[in-house]
């Protein structure tokens, strides 16, 4: 964070392909993981945390505050756990994390394992709009989820499953918020406070008239909390 400098693009090395990474700025250092419901498309076996090592590493990046949406908090989370030395804060967006128990009669996935087996990239667009985009949802908003529909599809069983995370979140001392909007799907909401439980001294931060896609609903909200922690 800091001065605005040219966005440097580049195909990192990773153990078995590359990643598509950019940097941008100065001061502290901050690394920004994606959520599920974005387009990846990798093309090799690959982990989340292997990959946001090997991102840091190629920067020459020690010490970051990690910033992860949905899915990506879980990543973030990763790091704090089994990198701590890496990991200067961490400030998690609507958070998942891998190996939370989430309820197999949970409506959400009881409708979207039927889609997924008849690959029906319709219904999975149209599921995800009503659940993770209540606060209201435009073309831009939609071609986003239909880019990661099709990642998903693409990606198949190609992901390598992180090490646990859930059980040792009490071994994290790294500074954390928590952002929460008022609007999400509830499981998230059970899942994300259920996180924050066990993290010593997490705030926890409610966005009002915002879902899921907090990054798109309140910017600056976002970017106030990485800051606060970022110090």
């Amino acid at each position: 964070m800091g001065d605005t400098m040219p966005c440097v693009e580049a195909m990192v090395p990773a153990p078995d392909g590359e990643i598509w990474a950019e940097d941008t700025g100065s001061g502290t250092e901050v690394v920004l993981i994606h959520g599920d419901w974005t387009d990846s498309r990798p093309t090799q076996p690959f982990s989340r945390l292997g990959d946001l090592r090997a991102v840091l590493d190629h920067f020459a990046i020690q010490n970051a505050v990690a910033v992860g949406h949905s899915g990506g908090g879980g990543t973030a989370l990763g790091l704090a756990i089994h990198s701590p030395g890496r990991t200067r804060a961490v400030t998690l967006i609507a958070p998942g994390i891998h190996d939370y128990p989430w309820p197999d009669k949970d409506a959400y996935l009881q409708e979207s394992v039927p889609l997924i087996a008849a690959a029906d990239h319709d219904g999975l667009v149209s599921l995800g709009l009503r659940t993770w985009a209540p606060a209201g949802a435009d073309p831009a908003t939609a071609a986003m989820m239909r880019g990661a529909v099709s990642s998903w599809f693409q990606i198949g069983d190609l992901e390598t499953q992180d090490p646990p995370g859930f059980g040792l979140l009490g071994t994290v001392r790294t500074p954390a918020v928590m952002l929460l909007g008022d609007q999400e799907y509830p499981m998230v909401t059970d899942v994300s406070r259920a996180i924050a439980a066990r993290l010593s001294g997490t705030e926890t931060i409610f966005v009002p008239r915002a879902d899921h896609l907090l990054p798109l609903r309140e910017p600056e909200i976002v970017m106030n909390a990485i800051a606060k922690v970022a110090g």
